[in-house]
């Protein structure tokens, strides 16, 4: 048996609203939107009484998803956003972008940082890693040529 495809990467957020007009912003957009609870969900994710509620964002060529979670029970246990960059587990997600200047210059209208610097990888790509809502690390590279 093969594996078929990456379904989707799940980042566990604060404030679904924010975070669903942020990756709107980059180029994402709105699959749909979901209450997930009940016990046969507290049985997938060993929580036991859960309640989430979930969005879900494609990118435009429809092949990858983000599965943006707002828990609301239980409560959130742990806190990675202040991670850095070569902290062990998921931490990040990288998106290719047409234009890195003017994709930043509309993150920066919404409040986005700059992690460190836009730097230029061997005239192949210009990336960069920004905060984006609730201090979330996202990774932008422009291809180059």
């Amino acid at each position: 048996m093969a594996l078929k495809r990456m379904d989707n990467v799940g980042i566990v957020v604060d404030d679904l609203e924010e975070t669903i007009d942020f990756f709107r912003e980059i180029g994402l957009e709105l699959e749909g939107r979901a209450t997930i609870e009940g016990e046969w969900a507290g049985r997938v994710t060993g929580l036991g009484d859960q309640h989430v509620e979930i969005a879900m964002m494609r990118t435009p060529d429809g092949h990858s998803r983000l599965e943006l979670s707002r828990f609301l029970t239980p409560p959130v246990v742990s806190d990675h956003r202040n991670a850095p960059v070569n902290a062990l587990g998921y931490l990040r997600v990288m998106f290719a972008v047409d234009d890195l200047n003017e994709t930043l210059e509309r993150l920066y209208r919404r409040g986005t940082q700059l992690e460190g610097e836009v730097v230029d990888y061997q005239g192949v790509y210009r990336l960069c890693y920004i905060r984006g809502p609730g201090g979330l690390l996202i990774g932008l590279a422009q291809e180059l040529g």
